[in-house]
């Protein structure tokens, strides 16, 4: 036993600083009364552009277990986490996920897209990555562990069903989602949607006149009748996107807001894992013309969220 684990052993509850909402969130289902987590990007905060603030490291150093996702969503924090790891437990969770589930895309050589908490199945290995760590940190609680982990991966079964069976109801062909970035591979390749960023994989991507004349055309050329803004991005390009549109005599609506890289706001049911993906499903479904309940899968969401 770790000199580490000895020392948690014997303490009350366990101290995790979680970099997303969504990691957070996770540790919380999984930890219950046991652990104490503190996210460092709140609802709105873009994980691509994120530096740690002093306050950050020092929460950091502090804790008993440093969680962030990897795969090069945290890219400003990778080599801080790198320096951490040699004298701090820091573990990357999303990087527990085997490489043959990942997405490559053609603007990101070399490295994977990050984005899989899109899809609940692939957010099950996180979880459970979770789970691991926090029984290897205190291990006469790893089963209260393991017994709240299966809870939440039932609940994320549950939410993965809702999504397949609302997201069929889409007519196959307006089965495109147009976005800010491209945050959503894993939910097209999920549930049969093409899928359409305006930047890249990471918001630090430019998306040029070029790219936004294209998009047009395509708006038009399709009839694509509906996009999506993010809260986590600027919504400027998109309005530029649905400005151009009209000029060419095409009507595009905003269909809502998706939540891609931060939940919603605290305390609400779109500040959890399950429902920030109920209210993207639930958005998507209903802006695309499928019928499905206005409050989601569990009639929690906000009304016109």
């Amino acid at each position: 036993m770790s000199t580490q684990t000895m020392r948690v052993e014997a303490a009350g509850e366990i101290n995790i600083v979680a970099t997303t909402g969504m990691i957070a969130d996770a540790a919380r289902r999984v930890g219950g009364d046991l652990v104490t987590v503190t996210a460092l990007m709140g609802p709105g905060v873009d994980p691509h552009a994120y530096r740690q603030t002093r306050s950050d490291i020092v929460a950091m150093t502090r804790a008993d277990l440093v969680l962030w996702h990897g795969l090069y969503l945290e890219a400003q924090m990778e080599q801080f986490f790198e320096d951490l790891s040699r004298k701090a437990r820091v573990v990357p969770v999303a990087e527990s996920l085997p490489k043959d589930v990942l997405l490559s895309h053609e603007d990101y050589e070399g490295r994977y897209d990050p984005h899989v908490w899109m899809d609940p199945i692939l957010w099950r290995d996180v979880v459970t990555a979770v789970a691991e760590e926090l029984s290897a940190l205190r291990p006469r609680d790893a089963a209260v562990f393991q017994a709240n982990a299966d809870g939440f991966l039932t609940e994320l079964d549950a939410l993965a069903d809702y999504a397949q069976t609302s997201l069929t109801k889409v007519p196959a062909d307006q089965r495109v989602l147009l976005t800010a970035h491209d945050a959503f591979g894993y939910f097209g390749q999920a549930y049969g949607f093409e899928v359409i960023g305006i930047q890249g994989i990471s918001t630090e991507s430019e998306a040029g006149l070029n790219r936004i004349s294209d998009l047009v055309e395509t708006l038009v050329a399709r009839d694509i009748g509906a996009v999506f803004v993010e809260t986590s991005v600027s919504d400027r390009n998109m309005r530029a996107l649905v400005e151009g549109a009209a000029a060419r005599g095409h009507t595009v609506a905003i269909g809502g807001a998706l939540f891609s890289d931060a939940m919603g706001p605290e305390g609400s049911y779109e500040g959890t894992y399950l429902g920030m993906i109920d209210h993207n499903v639930t958005t998507i479904a209903r802006a695309l013309g499928a019928d499905v309940p206005e409050g989601g899968r569990l009639g929690k969401l906000a009304a016109g969220s």
